[in-house]
């Protein structure tokens, strides 16, 4: 098992190195820092002294890839790459347009992120394997008729019809809660109970199609038939069998939600007023700082990285069979 791990952290290595280049290439390749420097200065400012004054304030006035004019291993250090890419593998993602150090932000904003996916993932995850079963259970019925019905109906709807449905009957009309807003302490629940419920529905009606195709793969199965034969009833057999082996590609899908854990939901957080990562991300989008954008998009890929390594090592536990080489 240690080698297996060791052996897909090694892999992880030339991935992020990859996302790094590609990255970079779209942020300033496509986009120059002079392209930059125009957009952060405007119109108005715009002259080739204070282009040259925002990139050097920047540290964007060096060269991308090779620094020609520098001695010894400068010539890789002192570039634009090595500043603001290369050292985001050590854990330094520089400093916002604004002057704010990236890394305090992504401390302070990680937690009402956490806060809001933690509980949605987990509330969604169950509710989603509840019904879906249930639906299973009753296959071929009346029941998981309008239940395929209605989650196919609840795929069909846009989140934003959630958010602001939600915000104006639960939070306006009937004032249950405040309507947006964050605050730290006992009293967050307040505001986190409305979007965590909403990001549970919003995403239920796609989870539980998904889920109950693949526990309606699974009953078909000799295995589940050779357990009824055994005299075990039907619940169990749902339950016992059917579940745990419909796992497997449950965990496959759940990892992508790993990145959004930490990283928050972009809408929910800027329609609540929620001071987490997502709304620090579509901040940084509408106010063009790629420096926030570029480590965002970092941090996302090696999530990604470790939730999927994560996922093969809980195979172990829902497949004995599984053994890793």
């Amino acid at each position: 098992m240690f080698a297996y791990i060791l052996r897909r952290l090694l892999y992880a290595i030339p991935i992020l190195i990859g996302v790094n280049l590609i990255s970079f290439a779209l942020f300033f390749v496509v986009n120059t820092p002079d392209d930059m420097a125009r957009m952060q200065l405007g119109v108005k400012r715009v002259t080739p002294e204070a282009i040259e004054k925002w990139k050097a304030e920047r540290g964007y006035d060096k060269p991308l890839f090779w620094n020609a004019g520098a001695a010894g291993v400068e010539k890789a250090t002192e570039t634009i790459f090595f500043d603001k890419s290369a050292r985001m593998f050590i854990g330094e993602f520089g400093r916002a347009e604004d002057g704010r150090d990236i890394r305090r932000e992504i401390r302070t904003r990680m937690g009402p992120s956490l806060a809001i996916a933690l509980p949605t993932f987990i509330l969604g995850l169950f509710a989603a394997i509840s019904c879906a079963l249930t639906l299973a259970f009753f296959r071929a019925t009346r029941f998981d008729f309008w239940g395929v019905v209605l989650c196919v109906t609840m795929m069909s709807v846009s989140s934003l019809f959630y958010i602001i449905g939600g915000q104006y009957l639960v939070a306006k009309v009937w004032q249950w809660v405040p309507i947006s807003g964050y605050s730290g302490g006992l009293d967050a629940w307040r505001f986190l109970i409305l979007p965590v419920l909403i990001g549970v529905l919003a995403g239920l009606g796609s989870s539980t199609r998904w889920y109950r195709t693949l526990f309606l793969e699974e009953i078909a199965k000799d295995y589940v038939r050779t357990a009824r034969a055994k005299g075990l009833s039907e619940a169990l057999v749902m339950s016992r069998h059917v579940l745990r082996n419909a796992l497997i590609p449950i965990l496959t899908g759940v990892v992508v939600v790993i990145p959004s854990l930490f990283m928050g939901s972009l809408l929910i957080e800027s329609f609540f007023g929620i001071p987490g990562l997502g709304s620090y991300t579509i901040d940084a989008i509408l106010a063009q700082d790629f420096s926030v954008v570029r480590a965002m998009v970092f941090i996302g890929s090696v999530l990604y990285i470790i939730g999927l390594i994560l996922t093969d090592i809980s195979y172990t536990w829902v497949d004995p069979r599984i053994r890793f080489q």
